[in-house]
C-alpha cells in the first residue's frame, strides 16, 4: 500500500544511477564559465513542474543580512503560483527577524521575459541589463524599495549553467540551471515596524531553475555568499538523491570589482562540513564549521585557489520548510518519502584566503551560508 501511494503521488523515483545525470561540470572541462548577457537573465517559465527563483542577497554596511526573493512555481502544468519574500536577519541579541512572505496576485512577465510584475510588487531590469529595481508594498511589515547594480560581470558555469536529468540528454526530463551576479552594489530601504533598514552595501544575485520536482533533483544543498571590501565568492552545491547516484554538482567563482578572477565546477569546487551537531528535532547533521574551496585558472592562465575556513557557530535561523503544512499532510509526505526539508542559515565574519599565481592574499569579510537537508 505504501509503495503504491509513493508512485501514485510522484513522491519517489526508481534508481536510475549516475548515467541519468549530465552534470554541468562536463561543460566546465572545456568552458569553465560564460559571462552573462541580458538574454541569460530571462525567466524561462517552463510548462511542466518546476520552481524558478530570482534571489537577492544583501550584506549591508550597517551589519544586516537581507534576502529578497521572487519564487515562481508550476505544479504539473496545472497550477502556477508566485510569491515574494523579504527577510532581514536580526543583528542584535534577543531581536526578532523581519520576515514577510506573500502570495502574489495578477503576476505577469514582460514580453521579453526580463521583468516581473504583480499587484504591489515588481522586479524590473534596466535597459542596459546591469541593474534590478525591486519594489514591494504588499506587506506592511517589510516595504521594499531596492536597487541592485552589477559591480562585476555575472556568470554561469560551463556554456549555459545547466545540469540535465534523463535517459536521453537531447530530450531531458529535468534540468537544473544557475546563473549569478556575484558582486553588486545595493541601495535602498526596507521599512519595517521597528524602523527603516538602510540597504546600502554589497549584494549578489542568483537566478535558479529547478526544472523538475525539487525533491527528485536534490537531497542536500550548500550555498555560499561571501562579500569583502575587495572580493566576492559564490558557491552553489547540490547532491542528488540515490535515484541519480548521489551525484555532487558544485558551481562557483571568485570575483572583484569589474572582473571575474576565476569560476568553474566540481571537483574544483568543494563544500565540506567539518563539524556537525545533530538536530534533536529531526536528526539532521547541522554544520557548526565548514570549509569551502575554489580552484581554477585566471584568464591569463595563472593557477588560482581560494578558501574559507568558517566557524559557523549557531545558526541565525532554522526553517522547517514543511512547517506551515497541516500536520497530517506533513506526516504523510515525510513517512512516504523520507522528505523533511530544513534550511539552516548562518551569518559570520570570516577570512578569505586567496592565492593567484603564487601570490597569497587574505581579506576579512562577511559570509552568508545556507545548508539545506531535504531527504
Amino acid at each position: 500500500m505504501m509503495n503504491w501511494m509513493k508512485n501514485a503521488t510522484g513522491i519517489t523515483e526508481p534508481i536510475y544511477g549516475p548515467s541519468h545525470i549530465r552534470s554541468v561540470a562536463e561543460q566546465a572541462k572545456e568552458t569553465p564559465y560564460t559571462e552573462l548577457t541580458k538574454d541569460n537573465l530571462k525567466w524561462e517559465c517552463m510548462d511542466s513542474t518546476n520552481v524558478e527563483t530570482k534571489s537577492f542577497y544583501v550584506t549591508t554596511d550597517s551589519g544586516h543580512y537581507v534576502l529578497l526573493q521572487v519564487i515562481y512555481s508550476n505544479v504539473m502544468g496545472i497550477r502556477t503560483t508566485a510569491q515574494f519574500s523579504a527577510k532581514v536577519f536580526a543583528n542584535k541579541p534577543g531581536a526578532a527577524h523581519v520576515w514577510a512572505s506573500d502570495n502574489l496576485s495578477n503576476f505577469a512577465f514582460s514580453k521579453d521575459m526580463l521583468d516581473f510584475k504583480a499587484d504591489g510588487c515588481s522586479m524590473v531590469l534596466d535597459d542596459a541589463g546591469k541593474s534590478y529595481a525591486i519594489k514591494s508594498s504588499l506587506n506592511k511589515s517589510a516595504v521594499v524599495d531596492a536597487t541592485v547594480t552589477q559591480a562585476a560581470p555575472g556568470f554561469s558555469v560551463g556554456k549555459n549553467g545547466t545540469t540535465l536529468f534523463g535517459k536521453d540528454f537531447k530530450k531531458p526530463w529535468g534540468k537544473m540551471i544557475h546563473a549569478f551576479w556575484p558582486r553588486c552594489r545595493v541601495e535602498g530601504t526596507i521599512i519595517t515596524k521597528e524602523g527603516i533598514i538602510d540597504l546600502k552595501g554589497h549584494g549578489m544575485v542568483s537566478h535558479a531553475l529547478q526544472g523538475m520536482k525539487p525533491h527528485f533533483a536534490a537531497s542536500r544543498w550548500n550555498f555560499v555568499n561571501f562579500q569583502s571590501p575587495t572580493y566576492s565568492a559564490v558557491m552553489m552545491e547540490f547532491t542528488t538523491p540515490p535515484s541519480y547516484g548521489e551525484t555532487v554538482v558544485n558551481v562557483g567563482g571568485i570575483v572583484k570589482d569589474g572582473e571575474i578572477l576565476f569560476a568553474g565546477a566540481s571537483p574544483s569546487m568543494t563544500a565540506k562540513h567539518v563539524e556537525v551537531q545533530s538536530d534533536k528535532e529531526n536528526d539532521w547533521p547541522a554544520p557548526s564549521a565548514a570549509v569551502f574551496t575554489w580552484d581554477g585558472q585566471t584568464k591569463d592562465g595563472q593557477a588560482a585557489h581560494a578558501e574559507l575556513d568558517a566557524k559557523l557557530g549557531t545558526h541565525m535561523d532554522r526553517i522547517d520548510v514543511m512547517g506551515e503544512l497541516p500536520k497530517f499532510v506533513k506526516q504523510i509526505a515525510s513517512g512516504a518519502s523520507g522528505t523533511k526539508p530544513y534550511i539552516y542559515q548562518f551569518g559570520t565574519d570570516v577570512q578569505l584566503k586567496l592565492n593567484v599565481g603564487g601570490e597569497e592574499k587574505t581579506e576579512n569579510g562577511k559570509l552568508f551560508n545556507e545548508a539545506t537537508f531535504i531527504s
